[in-house]
């Protein structure tokens, strides 16, 4: 339906949908000029509401399992904008060209896979899945069907990253002109603006409630296990479960790490070993960590340093050199010795013109697979509390079978990616 018809009907009100499928509807083969791409949200609570316009891409439907996300985001909505309930009624519209996952992460993995199967190319908000498994098979469905993969996450190719002063080009630069040295330890803490939002993290006594008119909270579920509805586990608060997400690992890491695997050169592997120091986690919410390390296989690290107990190391330190907050260094002249290295190979950094010509983008499904698995090894290091040595190859944990079973972690009936 409509915008108009949403608010003329009673279900804005009662919250309550009649679910149309599209091809019913008559489907809608050119609902742009040739030149400008379509595009459908699915989940308009929170970050599916920024996305609803951007450069490229015409808007022609959205999707939500709360009626009240609905009508508060089709009201922003171009005039004829469907809006649809089950997100696998908008994957049988022939008019839409991309589709954008803003859902909660337990979702993305199942969605994206299906879309790229409905012959849809794909904008996922971060982090890319939930677990590494999820991860693997997305991979494998965009190059089975040929689909286009962003990941929403930029620093690689876009924007200040954080307290550094710069953009990520001149740190990717400097790593691959050698003056730093090898291998490479790069700390992350507040002394560059990370901020591990340790307040997402899950309330361990929780009353049941009843389920609003407005929310179909089985559907929200989907695939995570059933756990008596609270209004703290779903919406903004979702991160706190580690059914949903990872909390503030979960929510920020590949904001954070992605970027940094691109300047050490990892995007085709991952570390051998991480190491952990927590307290026990509870088995249902998120909890805070104090320190992450992950180890490369040629020696390079990433420390996350969650209780900032040293804001004055330098952000990358090599054997040769360091580099610190704002883009000082200890190197002298770095700047004009800089100025003798080639520049980092250019990225195809307009998603549009990546669906048109069929490039991969510069955050896509492989490069964003690995930093996503960087997160989630973390996570499940942190739930397990214990160090864990990695195959980057045969992406499984070396003779810890727990630490496996969360590689592919069950899905409730009937989900299955």
């Amino acid at each position: 339906m409509n915008r108009k018809e949403f608010f003329r009907s009673g279900l804005a009100t009662l919250g309550v949908f009649s679910i149309i499928p599209a091809h019913v509807m008559g489907g809608n083969k050119n609902l742009a000029p040739s030149d400008q791409l379509t595009k459908a949200v699915i989940g308009v609570g929170g970050m599916g509401q920024r996305h609803i316009v951007y450069p490229g891409a015409r808007l022609t439907a959205i999707c939500d399992v709360d009626a009240n996300h609905l009508k508060t985001s089709l009201a922003k909505c171009p005039e004829g904008t469907k809006a649809y309930h089950d997100y696998r009624e908008l994957l049988l519209d022939p008019g839409i060209d991309i589709v954008h996952i803003a859902t909660p992460p337990h979702w993305h993995g199942i969605m994206s896979v299906d879309a790229a199967k409905a012959g849809k190319d794909v904008w996922c908000e971060k982090p890319m899945t939930r677990t590494i498994g999820e991860g693997i098979r997305v991979k494998e469905a965009i190059a089975r069907h040929g689909r286009v993969f962003r990941l929403n996450t930029w620093f690689r190719f876009a924007d200040t990253f954080y307290g550094m002063g710069t953009t990520v080009e001149p740190i990717k630069k400097l790593v691959q002109s050698g003056l730093l040295g090898w291998p490479l330890k790069v700390t992350v803490n507040a002394a560059t603006g990370f901020n591990w939002k340790f307040f997402w993290v899950g309330k361990t006594s929780l009353n049941i409630q009843p389920v609003p008119a407005e929310l179909d909270y089985n559907m929200w579920l989907g695939p995570a296990p059933f756990k008596p509805y609270n209004p703290h586990r779903v919406h903004g608060t979702f991160r706190g479960y580690w059914d949903y997400d990872g909390g503030g690992l979960g929510d920020m890491g590949q904001h954070y790490l992605d970027p940094i695997q691109y300047f050490l050169g990892k995007d085709n592997t991952s570390p051998v070993r991480v190491d952990i120091d927590a307290p026990q986690q509870h088995p249902d919410a998120a909890g805070t960590w104090k320190r992450i390390e992950l180890t490369y296989e040629d020696g390079c690290k990433i420390i996350l340093d969650g209780e900032n107990k040293d804001l004055n190391v330098p952000y990358i330190e090599g054997p040769k050199g360091k580099l610190y907050p704002g883009f000082h260094s200890d190197i002298p002249n770095l700047e004009k010795k800089l100025a003798a290295f080639p520049d980092p190979e250019p990225q195809v950094i307009d998603f549009s013109e990546s669906v048109k010509t069929r490039q991969k983008f510069a955050l896509n499904e492989e490069n964003g697979f690995r930093s996503c698995t960087l997160v989630n090894m973390a996570i499940i290091a942190i739930r397990l509390g214990r160090s864990l040595q990695f195959d980057p190859v045969k992406l499984e944990f070396i003779g810890d079978h727990a630490a496996n079973l969360l590689i592919n972690q069950p899905m409730r009936a009937p989900w299955n990616i």
